[in-house]
């Protein structure tokens, strides 16, 4: 099994020992494990403060990027965990991850918090992809 960690160029540098995505090859295919994405620019600056619409927007092409630097799309995506620390900016989320993931319906959960890791950040998505040829 091989273990390979994900980073996208110009992406925010990460604060503490974890990686963007990890991709991890077996004999049987790769799992891309892609820790929870916040809205941030290269700088690690909150992008559209409290907008969960942006937000989601800059997350859900973050994630495509990683899925793409790992050798995969939305299409192999199995799990999605999002966070919001508004859940009636739930539509405004929804509206923008189901344009990406309505025809693959995968597993999912939605969790409200009373915050994220960066203030000002009030959406983070996680997800899993599977793709069994690699």
């Amino acid at each position: 099994m091989s273990r390979t960690q994900i980073l996208l160029p110009g992406s925010a540098a990460t604060r503490g020992a974890y990686s963007p995505a990890l991709k991890v090859e077996g004999p049987d295919g790769a799992w891309l494990f892609c820790t929870g994405q916040l809205a941030l620019d290269g700088a690690g600056a909150v992008i559209a403060p409290h907008d969960a619409a942006e937000q989601s927007e800059r997350i859900f092409a973050t994630i495509e990027a990683l899925l793409a630097a790992g050798g995969m799309n939305f299409s192999h995506v199995v799990r999605v965990q999002t966070y919001l620390t508004v859940m009636d900016d739930f539509p405004k989320f929804r509206a923008v991850r189901d344009r990406y993931l309505e025809a693959y319906k995968p597993a999912s959960t939605l969790l409200g918090v009373a915050a994220l890791a960066q203030p000002g950040c009030c959406v983070e998505v996680e997800v899993t992809a599977y793709n069994e040829g690699r």
